[in-house]
């Protein structure tokens, strides 16, 4: 096996799953292997206590969880301190920070960077952190607000996330750009699983990402090709030389589960065992 195959299979046996904490939740995320990074999203109908909970749970059972909070759904400092002691207690040392989808603050936090700068002040920052990046344009923030944003919250954070893009261009150039902007924090690539299309499409079009699904139904054609399920096969074909050049700072995959754990876990097997096996 070659070096780059051999990055290719580590990055795949290595990747983060995202999953809702949804009722059957810690079921799916049984499908992973104990030691997983299994990231947990905040929503404003369930909270972002619901969220910790579940994060908890997970930890209980051998995962490396990682609470999202949303700082729109933290009401205040009392608010703050309480979830950070929560994760502390429950050995959750990382959190991943995002202003979260609520049209409204709960609190004093609009965005994810005054939440960030608060655990800051407040010296309960846990161990790692984690930022949202956006390859394509966001459909609620203008460009300007959105570039400034990240640059923001990058000295406040020890990785980044993409937000979910179908183009694997539009991600290749967003990952010269943000280096280009002398932002060096590793980079995890925000992929879909293998998830049904209409689901799919249903979230794409309420987090707005307009371009990527134009993309999406340019490229595949949704009705004819992709039918009833997304693969990310494309994206993984084209985004591996970045993976496997360490001139780009690429830490690995971010597969958005949408709770389909379990298809997108036979997916990666059935990728990894035609890139061969890793020598011990």
């Amino acid at each position: 096996m070659s070096v780059n195959t051999e990055r290719l299979h580590r990055s795949l046996m290595s990747a983060r799953f995202e999953i809702l904490p949804l009722r059957g939740a810690v079921e799916q995320a049984e499908h992973l292997p104990p030691g997983t990074t299994v990231t947990v999203t905040s929503s404003p109908a369930k909270g972002v206590d619901a969220t910790v909970d579940l994060a908890a749970r997970l930890r209980a059972r051998g995962y490396h969880a990682v609470p999202h909070l949303a700082a729109r759904l933290v009401s205040d400092d009392a608010h703050l301190v309480a979830l950070l002691d929560r994760m502390a207690v429950e050995g959750l040392s990382e959190a991943f920070v995002v202003a979260g989808d609520s049209p409204r603050p709960a609190g004093e936090f609009p965005d994810a960077l005054s939440l960030l700068r608060r655990m800051h002040e407040l010296q309960r920052r846990p161990a790692r952190v984690g930022i949202t990046g956006y390859p394509e344009r966001h459909a609620f923030i203008p460009d300007h607000a959105a570039v400034q944003a990240m640059n923001d919250k990058a000295g406040c954070a020890d990785y980044v996330v993409s937000q979910i893009c179908y183009d694997p261009v539009t991600i290749a150039s967003w990952v010269k750009t943000v280096r280009a902007r002398g932002i060096t924090l590793p980079i995890h690539i925000g992929v879909p699983g293998v998830v049904d299309v209409t689901k799919l499409l249903r979230i794409s079009l309420k987090i707005g990402l307009g371009e990527s699904m134009r993309f999406l139904r340019k490229q595949h054609g949704v009705v004819s090709r992709l039918l009833t399920r997304y693969t990310p096969d494309e994206l993984f074909d084209e985004l591996s030389p970045y993976l496997v050049d360490p001139s780009e700072g690429i830490a690995g995959w971010h597969f958005f589960t949408f709770n389909e754990v379990a298809k997108t876990v036979e997916w990666r097997h059935r990728l990894a065992a035609e890139l061969g096996e890793v020598p011990a």
